[in-house]
């Protein structure tokens, strides 16, 4: 099953205009450009369903060497890998706050932005979890507030989106906390998994 409040895939990549190239040749599909975070990193995106999108992010080919502070830490991320995804919540502090009555803590509340290449600033309001896990099967929160979300994008279609985890029950309990919904299944790692309907046929990205 797949959630209703989905709201983006994050899959990120250590080189992004390699992965966005090999992406595009897999599925048949040419991503659009995001943009560019303060932090170093930049998207491309592709819509699925009506009101969701898959982020291919990266480090940011443009940006200037030194330090970086990326949300996805993905200094660490050797190979392409669907390392964590998101659910609207139309009032984040209230979600926040009633998940930890249950027992979860989605982390503080951040906001962050991205730089459009048209120019045009785009801001919102997301939960951070400091985890050391390189994948993230509880999703994070994000609320658009007044921006709008992306449009007009390059599209694909989710037939299955799931989860797999050594401890299931753990999972899930975490997930109905933030009253999430997402298939589970046993597994000696963390991993999402995602399969997309392409013009090339069925394409899985984990």
């Amino acid at each position: 099953m797949t959630d209703p409040r989905l709201d983006h895939l994050v899959y990120a990549v250590p080189d992004l205009l390699g992965g966005v190239a090999d992406f595009a040749e897999r599925t048949g599909v040419a991503p659009a450009v995001g943009g560019r975070h303060p932090g170093g990193t930049a998207n491309y995106l592709v819509g699925f369903g009506e009101t969701s999108y898959l982020e291919i992010v990266g480090p940011d080919p443009e940006a200037d060497p030194g330090p970086r502070r990326s949300f996805f830490d993905l200094e660490t991320i050797t190979e392409p890998r669907l390392i964590t995804w998101a659910v609207r919540s139309a009032d984040l502090d209230k979600s926040v706050r009633q998940a930890r009555e249950q027992g979860y803590d989605p982390g503080d509340i951040e906001p962050l932005s991205r730089r459009t290449p048209d120019g045009t600033l785009l801001e919102w309001r997301l939960t951070r979890r400091d985890d050391p896990e390189p994948v993230q099967p509880v999703p994070f929160l994000i609320d658009w507030g007044g921006t709008a979300r992306p449009a007009g994008l390059p599209r694909l279609g989710l037939s299955a989106f799931s989860a797999v985890h050594p401890e299931p029950a753990a999972l899930r309990r975490d997930l109905a906390a933030l009253g999430v919904e997402l298939d589970v299944a046993e597994g000696p790692e963390i991993a999402l998994r995602a399969v997309f309907d392409t013009p090339l046929g069925p394409v899985t990205l984990a």
